[in-house]
C-alpha cells in the first residue's frame, strides 16, 4: 500500500488593502514541491459558517502566490473568513483560515486630489475624498471621515518642522492667520478615529498668499497694457491708414489738372472719356512742314480828316501805300499802289494769329479816307 506524502500548508496569510482593494498573499516555499503546485482561494461570511453554506471560489487553480479579492463585492462593513490550500499531484493540503473585517482591517487612502486657491491673503484648500475600487467616494462607508491639515510658512519654516495642525471634515477649508505676500506649504491626511486609522500624507503643495495691489504695480500693469495696445492694436491700424492713403494718392489722386489740358490729354474722338498722351493727329499735318494761313480779310472803312500841316505832296505819295500788320506779331504785309503782286512776311507762322491791312489813298468818295482790312 502506497502512502502519499502529506503536502505543507500555505503559510502568513497577509491582506495588502487600501479603501475597498484587497489583495491576499501568502508564503509558499517553491524548494519542497517544484513548481507544480497550484492554490485555491474561497471566502464566507462569517455568520454563514454555523449553517454550513457553500463557500465563494474566488482563484482556483492559480500558481501566483497572491489573489484579489476587490471584484468580489465584500461589504465594507461585513466580517469574513478566507482560506487558502496548495494542490500538487492530486493532494490537497490543509485550509488555512484568515478572518477579515474590511472596516477594521482595510487600509485608509489619503485625498485622491487637492487644489489650492489664493483669496486675498488667505488660501482656499480644495480636498476630493479618497475613493473606492468603483470611483464613489469612501464617505459613503466611512460616515466620520476628517482630514488632517498640515500647513507652515516657506519663509519660517522650509522643511515644515514645525507646521500648524487644522481638523476638518469639510471638503472646502480657508487656512487661518496667514501673511500677505507669503508662501505657504500644506499636506493632508485622511482619518478615521474609531478603528484609529490614518492614511499617509499627500505630497506637499505651495501657493502664494496675495493682498492690497500697490500703487506703482498697478501704474506698472497700465503702461504695459497701453504698449500692447499700440503694438497689437494702433501700429497695425496705422500702417493700413498709411497703405490705404499711398494707394489713393496713386490711383485717385485729389489734385485735378486744369481744364485746358485735359481737353489736349483726353481722346477727341466723339463719345472717348479715355486719357491720352498725345492728341490724334492726321498723316498730313504729321508729313507736312510749316504752313501759313491768311485768315479772310474784311474792309473796315475809317474816314480820318486830313491833318493841318501835312503837305499836299506826302498825301500823294502815301495815297498808294497799303499797310497790311498782324495784331499777333505774325508780320507785314505791303503793296505799291498801282501793283498787282503782294509781299508777305509772317514772323511766327506756328501761332495762329490775327491782323489788320491798312490801306492809304483817295477814298471812294474822291476824298482822302483810311481803310483798315482785320485778319478774322
Amino acid at each position: 500500500m502506497t502512502v502519499l506524502a502529506e503536502l505543507p500548508k500555505p503559510q502568513n496569510l497577509t491582506l495588502l488593502t487600501l479603501n475597498t482593494q484587497y489583495v491576499l498573499t501568502w508564503d509558499w516555499d517553491q524548494t519542497t514541491t517544484g513548481n507544480s503546485v497550484t492554490f485555491t482561494v474561497e471566502y464566507m461570511a462569517k455568520y454563514k459558517m454555523k449553517m454550513k453554506k457553500n463557500w465563494s471560489r474566488v482563484c482556483e487553480r492559480t500558481t501566483r502566490t497572491r489573489c484579489d479579492l476587490t471584484g468580489s463585492d465584500l461589504h465594507y462593513l461585513g466580517m469574513y473568513v478566507l482560506r487558502v490550500r496548495a494542490s500538487a499531484g492530486g493532494v490537497n493540503s490543509d485550509w488555512v483560515n484568515k478572518d477579515f473585517c474590511p472596516d477594521k482591517n482595510a487600509s485608509l487612502g489619503p485625498p485622491s486630489r487637492v487644489e489650492m486657491a489664493p483669496v486675498g491673503n488667505l488660501l482656499d484648500v480644495t480636498i476630493s475624498d479618497p475613493m473606492t475600487s468603483t470611483q464613489h467616494s469612501m464617505k459613503e462607508h466611512v460616515l466620520y471621515l476628517y482630514y488632517r491639515i498640515l500647513y507652515w510658512s516657506r519663509s519660517d519654516d522650509p522643511q515644515g518642522l514645525k507646521p500648524k495642525v487644522l481638523d476638518s471634515s469639510n471638503n472646502l477649508v480657508t487656512l487661518p492667520e496667514l501673511e500677505a505676500w507669503t508662501w505657504y506649504c500644506i499636506m493632508i491626511q485622511s482619518r478615521y478615529d474609531y478603528y484609529n486609522k490614518t492614511s499617509s500624507y499627500t505630497e506637499p503643495q505651495c501657493m502664494q498668499t496675495e493682498g492690497d495691489t500697490p500703487y506703482w504695480q498697478i501704474f506698472l500693469y497700465f503702461l504695459v497694457s497701453m504698449m500692447v495696445c499700440f503694438l497689437l492694436v494702433l501700429l497695425p491700424s496705422y500702417a493700413f491708414f498709411r497703405f490705404y492713403r499711398v494707394l489713393k494718392n496713386t490711383f485717385y489722386p485729389s489734385i485735378q489738372l486744369p481744364a485746358h489740358i485735359q481737353e489736349y490729354l483726353c481722346d477727341s474722338s466723339p463719345g472717348s472719356d479715355m486719357p491720352s498722351l498725345l492728341a490724334a493727329v492726321s498723316e498730313a499735318e504729321l508729313c507736312c512742314g510749316k504752313l501759313t494761313i491768311c485768315s479772310e480779310v474784311v474792309l473796315l472803312e475809317i474816314h480820318v480828316p486830313p491833318p493841318l500841316s501835312a503837305p499836299p505832296s506826302e498825301l500823294e505819295q502815301d495815297s498808294g501805300r497799303h499797310i497790311r500788320q498782324d495784331s499777333g506779331n505774325s508780320g507785314i504785309c505791303s503793296t505799291e499802289g498801282g501793283s498787282t503782286q503782294q509781299g508777305c512776311s509772317c514772323g511766327d507762322q506756328d501761332r495762329p494769329g490775327s491782323g489788320f491791312l491798312a490801306e492809304t489813298g483817295a477814298g471812294q468818295d474822291g476824298g482822302d479816307g483810311f481803310y483798315a482790312q482785320q485778319e478774322n
